[in-house]
């Protein structure tokens, strides 16, 4: 039996991406749904919509889109409710406009799609292209239309068990600069990267992040792909719990 998929983005679902996403999974398995946003919910990180009313529409066969829904909604849409009795054995979120590396894939909604997904019980695999944004915004798509299914097709072979989800990064360079693919972490920061940052407007500002925080670890995400132009593999866990303090804590905390 094929593999079923389900693909969602943060990026919304009329985004080149999820264009190229789709074409990933159609690679992989003719099983293929998507449940995506009706617009931009970048940064929505792991957030649900509790307490209002939320409705999805059907753009076509197997697509479908919850309207101000964030990619946390949409795989519980889809998942629940949308695939039936035969939830997805696959979850593909993206692929996101940018990278999401370091401390940044805690409020990703790229990564969050993945992250309900394994939650939901399938092998989740969240994936974004590197973009620098110094020189545009405008986003190749060539390595993850290369790379994409063989990846996925990588990882599914070394999965064991479902507590872990994967967060993968391709980096800014042409097809045939890619050296490898590395399983990395991925970048703890010094300090958050978020900032306040002022707007040319009078009175208002943004959350963003102006800079990426320094020194970087040669060995973990950011720098393995702007350095080694690899695709990156960063198996994240759904247990959070730190187990190293938890042991050392036993018996000496009391009221």
């Amino acid at each position: 039996m094929a593999l079923r998929i389900l693909l969602t983005n943060d990026d919304g679902v009329d985004a080149p991406g999820l264009a190229v996403m789709a074409d990933i999974a159609r690679a992989i398995s003719d099983d293929v749904w998507i449940v995506a946003p009706d617009g931009n919910q970048s940064g929505a990180g792991h957030r649900f919509t509790p307490g209002r009313e939320l409705h999805y529409e059907q753009r076509a066969t197997r697509t479908f889109t919850v309207i101000g829904g964030s990619p946390a909604d949409c795989v519980v849409t889809g998942m629940t409710h949308l695939l039936g009795d035969h939830p997805a054995d696959l979850i593909l979120s993206g692929v996101n406009a940018g990278q999401n590396l370091g401390d940044v894939i805690n409020c990703s909604g790229t990564a969050a799609g993945a992250w309900e997904g394994a939650l939901q019980g399938a092998v989740a695999i969240a994936m974004s292209r590197a973009n620098n944004y110094e020189h545009g915004r405008e986003v190749d798509w060539a390595n993850a239309i290369r790379y994409g299914a063989a990846t996925v097709h990588a990882i599914l072979a070394v999965v064991e068990g479902r507590q872990t989800y994967y967060n993968v990064n391709f980096p800014g360079a042409r097809p045939t600069e890619v050296s490898s693919i590395s399983v990395v972490q991925h970048q703890r920061f010094s300090r958050s990267p978020f900032r306040y940052y002022p707007s040319d407007n009078a009175g208002k500002f943004f959350v963003a992040v102006p800079e990426t925080p320094l020194p970087l670890d040669p060995a973990h995400d950011f720098e393995v792909l702007r350095r080694d132009k690899a695709i990156t593999v960063t198996p994240l866990l759904l247990q959070q719990t730190d187990m190293a303090t938890t042991e050392r804590l036993k018996g000496k905390l009391a009221l």
